[in-house]
Formats: C-alpha cells, structure tokens, sequence
C-alpha cells in the first residue's frame, strides 16, 4: 500500500497545489502518460451544477499538473460511464480537498468505497489532500467541515486506522485580536470530545503544509521544504485520556503511533 496523504492544497499567498506538487511528483516518480483517476466530489461551489464544479476541479488539477511539467492523464470519475470499471483500470487515485460529506456521499451513492479500498490494498498509489486525506481514515469523524449532506454512512476507506484531522490549528492564537475574535472551543477541545465517545480511536491532527507519507505499514511525516517561516511543522498525536504528543518532521512511525 502506497499512500500520500497532505493537509492543505494551498498556503498563505501560493496557487494551488504549489507547495505539494514537488512532493506529489516524487511520490509518483515517472507517470508519463499513465492514468491517475481523480475524484472531485468534494468540490460543490465552482459551477452553476455540480458537474461543472468538477469539470472545473479537474481543470484546475489538470493545469498544476502541466505547469509542474508533469505529463500525466488525469480520468475525472464523474464522466466515466462505468465508474467501478474506471477505479479497476486506474494506475494512481487521487481524491481532492472540499466539503468531506458531499464526498462521503458520492462515494456511497456510487458504490465506489469497496472497490477503491481493494485496488489501494493491492498496491495502487493513492493521493488525496485535505477531505482527500480524511477519507483514508476509517471514518469521516475528525473532518472539520459542515454536514451539508448526509452520506449513507459514516465508513470511509479505512487505508490507516486512525483519524486525521487536516489543518489542524493549535489551540490558542497568539495574536490579542484573534483570541478575541474567537472564544469558543478549539480543534483540540473538538477532538477530545471525539475520544471521549471513541476511546479506542487515535487522532492525527496534520497542521499545514504537511503530509503523511504511507508505504505498507510505514509512515513519514513530510513538510515543506521552503518553509518561509522556518518553524518545524510537528504533527500531534491526541488520545483518549493521554497527553499529547507530537511527531517531527522526518520521523518515521508505524501505525500504532507509539
């Protein structure tokens, strides 16, 4: 199993994509002319109908791609006639960031979490950024996005078995202004009411401009490598009744986190 799973698409004042296609690139290697199956569905606001929101998705992956000169065929799965079809002839998977029920709720209605789920476990690379990354946990749980839609259920593909939670924000902000533009509670405090009902479950919160790199049951942590404000980005482990711990950069754990 080979999986890249990234927080963010974009940082402060970048396009899309800018910061991860170099990652995204070396986790492909040479994918000239191969074709990396892309999922959409969680983009909802950028068409007047739902497929022009993907079609313009899919341009827009398109564009990074060719601009990053990597010349790759990207398959939209919502214009594929036989979308099961299209996941068993895949050479890569890649699902995109947006609103994590809509995608939950398209995978489901489309009958697609069996078949991805097998066709990673036999070795096709998976890549996903943001609702992306949450959907190769067992559930869609930690996402920090509206319920606009309800999904059959809850099950995602269950590639790793813990949570992510992407752009994870620490608790406090450092700026007075901030502190008092938002009293209520943080990530951390959202978390942890997860892991009172889940116990058993543990809670990868993935801070910006970082991704977890997934090779069998090896995993990195990789950040950017132009970090602009030289600051480490650490990723932090939460668990039920546990203080929390936190993982650098380059370091290299199994799933158990220990």
């Amino acid at each position: 199993m080979k999986l890249l799973l990234i927080s963010n698409s974009t940082n402060y004042k970048e396009n899309y994509l800018d910061w991860c296609m170099p990652l995204i690139h070396e986790f492909l290697g040479d994918f000239t002319k191969k074709n990396i199956l892309f999922f959409p569905y969680a983009v909802v606001r950028n068409g007047a109908t739902l497929y022009d929101s993907y079609d313009a998705a899919t341009q827009k992956v398109e564009n990074c791609f060719r601009n990053f000169g990597l010349n790759v065929n990207i398959v939209p799965i919502h214009r594929a006639e036989n979308p099961i079809q299209a996941v068993n002839h895949a050479d890569a998977i890649m699902v995109s960031g947006g609103n994590t029920f809509h995608l939950v709720y398209e995978l489901h209605r489309n009958k697609l979490i069996e078949p991805v789920r097998r066709k990673v476990l036999e070795g096709t690379p998976y890549l996903g950024w943001s609702a992306g990354s949450n959907v190769a946990c067992p559930t869609l749980m930690t996402t920090n996005d509206m319920p606009i839609i309800m999904p059959e259920s809850f099950k995602c593909f269950d590639f790793v078995p813990f949570q992510i939670n992407p752009h994870y924000i620490d608790p406090y902000p450092t700026e007075v202004e901030d502190k008092l533009a938002h009293a209520g509670e943080s990530r951390q405090d959202r978390i942890e009411e997860f892991l009172c009902i889940n116990p058993e479950t543990t809670v990868v919160g993935l801070r910006e401009a970082t991704a977890l790199w997934v090779e069998n049951d090896k995993i990195t942590l990789k950040e950017f490598d132009k970090n602009p404000f030289h600051k480490e980005r650490k990723m932090i482990v939460l668990k039920h009744n546990c203080p929390s711990r936190e993982k650098k950069p380059g370091d290299t754990f199994d799933f158990a986190i220990n």
